[in-house]
């Protein structure tokens, strides 16, 4: 059962998982530093899934120079991401949610009550969700809203 919906004002829920490289990833460790794009996919290596990620990929240095981090997460295990990120050069963290215990606390819900939903998060510098987006097909929208958002946060982050 998941857990209330995570939307935009509420607090990022915190989680270490490991990453494709086999690293402990703990969300909070980038509170003050970055802005986190937090993408939910159903599955490494499949059409929707590797499209996503190549456009994370391929407008990943616009996030990083806007002071971004960008973290894919599913519930594919270390190997397969680490294959899925090496096949594709994907140049940012993919973490494992094999159990699904970070989708469930976020509240990420699930397309035609089986398939893994897609949904990406910007958190900003101190933990609060500032964007969300939801859709299993319109992949660009997640890449193009997510990018705004933080060039408004850097902006925001610039001017103050």
């Amino acid at each position: 059962m998941a857990e209330k919906t995570i939307g935009v004002g509420d607090v990022a829920p915190d989680f270490t998982l490991p990453a494709q490289t086999g690293e402990q990833v703990t969300l909070a460790d980038y509170r003050g530093d970055k802005v986190v794009v937090l993408y939910f996919y159903p599955k490494d290596d499949t059409r929707g899934c590797t499209a996503e990620a190549c456009a994370f990929r391929d407008s990943y240095e616009e996030f990083a120079e806007a002071g971004a981090q960008v973290i894919g997460i599913s519930s594919d295990s270390i190997a397969s991401h680490e294959k899925f990120a090496n096949k594709y050069n994907l140049p940012f963290v993919l973490v494992a949610d094999e159990r699904g215990e970070v989708r469930k606390r976020y509240g990420v819900p699930a397309t035609l009550g089986i398939l893994p939903g897609r949904v990406t998060y910007v958190i900003d510098r101190t933990g609060v969700v500032r964007h969300t987006f939801t859709s299993m097909v319109n992949i660009g929208k997640h890449i193009e809203g997510a990018l705004e958002i933080v060039r408004n946060l850097a902006h925001e982050q610039a001017s103050a």
